[in-house]
């Protein structure tokens, strides 16, 4: 009889230097995601500069990993493994991003 010894799951942290060689598109939300909702909160005649575009897209992209990592931390002192609408709302009161956590409690409404 051969009895194997079960083995934790090796995880692997990522170093800085391995996080600069993803591609900036692939941390990013997409530009054209991003230019077009930026357009449909202008008029119609305004232009917005390629460099705005990027500005809001790296910004935005950062707000959705911080208002994340927040929510993914009250879910792992819970134990759970799922993000979900709930925890969203927390993280961003918790944030101080409260004015917009109550708008959100009414699309998350909504959308159940």
């Amino acid at each position: 009889v051969v009895v194997e010894e079960q083995q934790e799951p090796i995880q692997h942290v990522i170093t800085e230097e391995e996080v600069g060689e993803y591609k900036e598109q692939d941390r990013y939300l997409p530009i054209a995601n991003v230019s077009r909702i930026m357009k449909s909160s202008v008029p119609e005649s305004a232009k917005i500069a390629k460099d705005a575009k990027e500005c809001v897209q790296e910004c935005v992209s950062e707000f959705i990993s911080f208002i994340t990592s927040e929510a993914a931390e009250k879910c792992t002192l819970e134990k759970r493994k799922t993000i979900g609408g709930e925890d969203v709302l927390y993280a961003m009161a918790s944030l101080g991003f409260d004015n917009y956590a109550e708008t959100l409690k009414i699309y998350l409404a909504k959308l159940r």
